[in-house]
């Protein structure tokens, strides 16, 4: 045995030849030094303000969604079972203790000692064992096999807490867009009602002009065609505010007429404040999608580790410390303690490749992981950049939309006094009468967009995940 003993351990060893695992580079993203449409660092704003925090139907969908949606509660889980695989993986690194009590009755033949047992020498049949043990085992985790585990057990609970945080902000987004698009609704309603009352108007004037004979029945049909066309596009509006009110359900996890009851309060204007002013390395701390991403690299890394760590020996030491007597009184007798002390060392000599291809396995996992963050990381950059560059488009057609609109609406007023004073047809009156139609509901869709386009940058630039990240994870 003595002798054994080194060529056991030499075998053992005789794992730590192979190489090391393969590398896998993972170099830091390149990063623009900033975007194209952001303003100037002199005009930040609040990243809070581009949703629209004021509004009472905001206010009480998304306190609904944070507290009963179910893509939120589904991530949340996903957290409680990452913490749980955490904690897991750190139990492992500590000791073992059990204990165990058993009672065993045995009976035993003569006949199994053959029939030459001399006349002197007698044994009882029948025995009663009772025994009581405490036992301890730990692994010693001498390369780190267990400590990669738990590492890799912690990096994906980050990554689950910043999962579950995504989720929230694609929620809170997708809610404060709905609500501006049913806003926006209602502003364009109001600028098609304005518009059919202007239309009414100018059916009732061609109606008086066609029996005082000084003007064509015609003309009673195009007042009326261009009333009817407002009524047609306020009556389309109801399709439009079925499936927000449906979406908006959804989303916050209520019914359809509570959802309804909350779009009914008085709305507040749309967000309109200038976007703040932010730097893509910022993307990198403030997207939950990116920190994730980032975790998951980190797992995989220590993965890596904790499969190259196989190709070592295991350590384990084990004890076991009882009693055992033969009658039940006999066990507070000191002649009934036992016990035992151990060592074990594994190591693999002969897997046929087994460890390796699961080192392989690891190294693959971690390129497919580098590659999500990458693909995070890029997909952050265009949203922040293309999010800037709809608020910088949004905000001139809005500013456009809104000029054209207070232009044509005069020029429909003047036509109008002209028409009335005989100075012009009636067909111009109806031209300016349709510009000024189209531009009012225009300028109402144009600002809606703009509020949209900041809905877009609040969640592109991480929404408020710095601050929720505690409540997330």
């Amino acid at each position: 045995m003595r002798r054994a003993v080194p060529l056991l351990g030499a075998m053992a060893l005789s794992a730590c030849v192979a190489g090391p695992p393969p590398e896998v580079a993972t170099p830091a993203p390149a990063l623009p030094a900033g975007f194209a449409w952001q303003p100037p660092p002199g005009t930040a704003r609040d990243l809070a303000r581009l949703l629209p925090g004021e509004d009472p139907a905001y206010q009480a969908l998304s306190q609904a969604a944070l507290a009963g949606s179910p893509s939120l509660g589904e991530a949340l889980a996903r957290v409680e079972a990452a913490r749980a695989g955490a904690v897991r993986a750190g139990a492992e690194r500590l000791p073992n203790l059990g204990a165990s009590a058993s009672v065993t009755g045995q009976r035993t033949s003569p006949n199994q000692f053959g029939t030459d047992l001399p006349p002197q020498i007698a044994f009882d049949a029948e025995r009663v064992a009772y025994a009581a043990n405490l036992t301890a085992s730990w692994d010693a985790d001498l390369f780190g096999r267990l400590r990669a585990q738990e590492r890799a057990a912690l990096a994906r609970l980050d990554a689950a807490g910043g999962e579950a945080a995504a989720v929230r902000s694609a929620l809170l987004a997708e809610i404060a867009g709905a609500v501006i698009d049913w806003r926006t609704l209602e502003a364009r309603e109001a600028a098609l009602s304005e518009d059919l009352v202007a239309a009414e108007t100018l059916v009732t004037l061609t109606e008086i002009r066609e029996r005082a004979g000084i003007a064509p029945g015609f003309d009673r049909v195009r007042a009326e065609a261009a009333a009817e066309a407002s009524r047609s596009r306020i009556a389309a509006l109801a399709s439009e505010k079925a499936r927000i009110a449906g979406r908006l359900a959804t989303l916050a996890g209520v019914g359809a007429a509570t959802a309804r009851e909350a779009l009914s309060a008085r709305a507040a204007p749309l967000p309109s404040a200038g976007p703040p002013a932010s730097l893509p390395s910022q993307l990198l701390a403030n997207r939950p999608d990116v920190r994730a991403a980032q975790a998951l690299l980190a797992a995989s890394d220590a993965e890596l580790a904790g499969a190259a760590a196989r190709r070592f020996p295991q350590l384990s030491l084990s004890a076991t410390l009882g009693l055992l007597a033969f009658d039940f009184g006999g066990l507070l007798d000191g002649d009934a303690v036992v016990g035992s002390a151990g060592a074990g060392l594994l190591a693999p000599l002969l897997d046929f490749g087994r460890i390796g291809a699961e080192i392989d396995l690891a190294a693959a996992n971690k390129k497919i992981a580098f590659e999500r963050y990458r693909g995070a990381v890029l997909a952050a950059l265009g949203e922040a950049e293309a999010a800037y560059g709809l608020i910088a488009a949004a905000d001139a057609e809005a500013l456009a939309a809104r000029r054209e609109a207070v232009s044509a609406e005069r020029a429909a007023e003047l036509a109008g006094f002209r028409f009335r004073a005989g100075l012009e047809n009636f067909l111009a009156v109806l031209d300016a009468r349709r510009a000024a139609d189209a531009s009012g509901e225009r300028a109402a869709a144009a600002e809606g967009r703009a509020a949209r386009a900041r809905v877009l940058l609040w969640q592109a630039l991480g929404g408020d995940y710095p601050a929720s990240r505690s409540t997330s994870q």
